[in-house]
């Protein structure tokens, strides 16, 4: 192989991010193409000078089953010729695509990156090596821009991200096609990069030849706004890092809890980038965009205590008293239990405890949410605690008619994800009072009543 000056930019790049230190053992993502080839070559070339140990690896996304046989086939003896081993995984992109409701894109790339450090952990490797180009990094920013990302979305592909290195991010493609050309090397062409139902191929195919005949310097120019984007960022990161620290409560694999009081006059440019790494930080919530980002950032200013948004993959971000919780957690469903004045019912699920007890008259009638006097000798013992059911229905005090349980949730604006966890107690087969919320009429307090019953719901964490 002649040494062109591709070599010594490639070279350059590696030293000026200090992507490699020397004595690495690497793994080189290998798809066969022209970008993936080119990197191998390359590295391969510079094996001496950095004392590397390359292992090549090529991902079967399982979506071109009549392709890939060739291209496994290609790569392996590619790797033979090099002197290099081939490492071989597959990934059934369909399953989890479905599993996790996401496009298809995004479940081969989330999948590929886990297969690559799953390898990178069983040989104790050192760093992944992608080929990600000048012009895959323009057309992620352009993406990102039409997509509506803020200045960390914009900042586009990292060059070096924990252990991944990316040597051809500066590097045009058609650098690297020529390069493969002079030395004549072969590579394969995955034909759903041919497709235009995808956004970046109908970005590559259809809207960059347009934008480079306006400005013909466009890969260079956005390249440049990235340096300076990720230098930014960098900063910035130190910043958050820093506000991050004070701000975490509590914070588990699908939870996370957040300060309020510095969130709210928090400047929006400020929180926008420590929610976004809160986020992040937290495997199960990643996957948020920018404007739901923003609608986390108008609750946080403008909405009251108890509201909240609900997010993709079941992510629900709620605005509490003192803390914004933002979580994954399925929502609580009560479990059945009994109570038989006088006694209580610890709600262990709920963090709750339900109280009764017999009194002898009707002084204090109280409020009815948190606690509440019903006539006990219209009611059956024990009294049952459950969740809402199907069809349930009951008479609200005051009211009079029959109202659906259903209804009378969303006329109260009960979170739809709390419904479940609302205790409703029962006698017999009919409701008495909707815990912390509303009585029925049925049971209520005349002036016959002589036996009087006190339901007191208390929340706390049990």
């Amino acid at each position: 192989m002649e040494k062109p000056e591709l070599l010594n930019s490639v070279t350059d790049t590696i030293t000026r991010h200090a992507m490699l230190n020397g004595g690495e053992k690497v793994v080189v993502g290998l798809s066969g193409g022209p970008d993936s080839v080119c990197l191998l070559v390359l590295l391969n070339h510079l094996k001496e000078r950095f004392n590397l140990e390359l292992h090549a690896m090529h991902v079967d996304h399982g979506l071109r089953p009549d392709e890939t046989p060739a291209e496994i086939l290609f790569c392996e003896r590619f790797c033979r010729e090099l002197g290099l081993p081939f490492i071989f995984r597959s990934i059934d992109v369909r399953a989890h695509e479905e599993a996790y409701g996401l496009n298809r894109q995004e479940a081969a790339r989330e999948l590929r990156y886990q297969c690559f450090q799953a390898v990178i952990s069983e040989i104790t490797a050192d760093t992944l090596a992608l080929a990600h180009n000048a012009d895959d990094q323009a057309e992620t920013v352009l993406m990102r821009l039409l997509r509506g990302s803020g200045p960390a979305g914009l900042s586009g592909i990292p060059v070096k991200r924990g252990n991944i290195i990316r040597p051809l991010i500066e590097t045009e493609r058609s650098e690297i096609e020529l390069f493969l050309d002079k030395n004549n090397m072969q590579y394969i062409v995955d034909s759903s990069n041919t497709r235009t139902d995808y956004l970046r191929n109908r970005l590559r195919k259809i809207l960059m030849p347009e934008l480079l005949q306006i400005n013909p310097e466009l890969i260079r120019s956005l390249q440049k706004t990235t340096s300076i984007l990720q230098e930014e960022e960098r900063y910035f990161e130190i910043i958050v890092t820093k506000t991050l620290m004070k701000l975490v409560s509590r914070k588990s694999d699908k939870r996370l809890e957040l300060f309020l009081a510095p969130l709210e006059i928090m400047e929006r440019v400020l929180l926008r980038r420590v929610l976004r790494r809160a986020i992040d930080v937290t495997e199960t919530l990643r996957g948020i965009s920018f404007i739901h980002i923003e609608d986390m950032i108008s609750l946080i200013k403008s909405g009251k205590a108890g509201d909240r948004i609900y997010l993709p993959r079941d992510i629900r971000v709620i605005k509490e008293y003192a803390l914004l919780v933002i979580t994954s957690d399925p929502p609580h469903v009560l479990t059945d239990c009994e109570i038989q004045p006088p006694g209580e019912a610890v709600l262990t699920g709920i963090g709750t405890v339900i109280k009764a007890r017999f009194e002898d008259n009707s002084s204090d009638i109280s409020d009815g949410k948190s606690s509440v006097l019903l006539d006990a000798e219209e009611m059956v013992f024990p009294l049952t605690i459950r969740a809402r059911k199907p069809g349930d229905f009951f008479y609200p005090l005051g009211f009079g008619k029959k109202k659906k349980v259903q209804d009378y949730f969303v006329d109260e604006k009960v979170p739809r994800d709390e419904r479940d966890s609302v205790p409703i107690v029962v006698s017999g087969s009919n409701i008495a009072w909707i815990a912390g919320y509303r009585a029925d009429h049925r049971f209520r307090i005349t002036d016959q009543t002589k036996k009087f019953l006190r339901l007191v719901i208390v929340k706390g964490k049990f």
